[in-house]
């Protein structure tokens, strides 16, 4: 996974959890897969505004 071994994602993950305490951290990996979600919806399937922008060039 990016280069990283099992040490450095406990290291991060022990680190994610001392910042942002247990109760926040579902809600932060909620938020980063709808975000990631969105980008890739998006990559895959532009808006009609961005067609329309791109047809007016």
């Amino acid at each position: 996974m990016f280069g990283l071994g099992w040490a450095e994602v406990a290291v991060i993950g022990v680190v994610a959890l001392l910042v942002f305490g247990p109760k926040k951290i579902p809600d932060l990996g909620s938020a980063l897969g709808k975000t990631l979600r969105g980008f890739k919806d998006e990559i895959n399937n532009p808006s009609s505004d961005d067609t329309d922008e791109q047809q007016q060039k």
